[in-house]
């Protein structure tokens, strides 16, 4: 048996979104993006208003998509999938989002959300590809390796200003312990630096203290 809706002389927000199929995030990014028009009778729409959306409803269905925005695991998670066979490391969201590539949409329980949006007609694979590698985060210990440095130098690096946390992180251990992660393209920034004679920095026997203690330390 088919049940038919009985039709209101006005719609809620809610009502509007659910008598028309629309998840919530599907509704708010209709009206965001203009497809439903503003309510027009003190915040509710009235039955014109919303006929009309359900005359053109397939043209609202395509246009607000299928993806939600996302934090930046979803992201690259969907990034990974879309791309088959493709490395997508932690940060390469944030650094599309650098790059405008990939625009923010506020944030959820302090965590930035990317556009779904764009997620889903993301067609270039070169650009996640330079995304990935530059953005790429590193804890301290493996941002230390990536250098070949010590864990002393590395607290040199900090100290002078030459390198500074991209992100942080809470332990997975220790929820309240915060963990700062640095971004691969400041390594290599680093790592390029005229100012650091590497050569005599990684060959300072343990022990000893190298140059970059004589870097000044940054002024706060």
């Amino acid at each position: 048996m088919t049940t038919t809706l009985k039709a209101l002389a006005d719609y809620g927000p809610r009502q509007f979104g659910d008598r028309i199929g629309l998840a919530e995030w599907q509704f708010e990014r209709a009206l965001r993006l203009e497809l439903i028009p503003t309510a027009d009778q003190g915040g509710r729409w009235s039955a014109t208003v919303f006929n009309e959306v359900v005359d053109r409803l397939d043209a609202v269905r395509a246009a607000v998509g299928t993806v939600p925005d996302v934090g930046a695991t979803r992201a690259e998670e969907y990034l990974a999938e879309r791309f088959d066979g493709l490395t997508v490391h932690s940060g390469t969201a944030a650094e599309l989002a650098r790059r405008n590539h990939l625009p923010t949409r506020g944030e959820y329980k302090g965590h930035t959300l990317y556009c779904g949006l764009t997620l889903e007609h993301f067609t270039d694979r070169r650009e996640v590809t330079r995304a990935s590698r530059a953005g790429h985060l590193h804890t301290r210990e493996a941002a230390t390796r990536v250098l070949g440095l010590r864990d002393a130098d590395f607290g040199h690096l900090l100290r002078a200003g030459l390198l500074t946390h991209s992100e942080t992180t809470t332990s997975s251990w220790h929820k309240r312990t915060v963990v700062r992660l640095y971004r691969q393209a400041d390594l290599d920034r680093v790592r390029r630096s005229s100012r650091i004679d590497w050569d005599a920095v990684r060959a300072t026997p343990k022990g000893r203290q190298s140059s970059l203690a004589q870097l000044p330390t940054r002024a706060k």
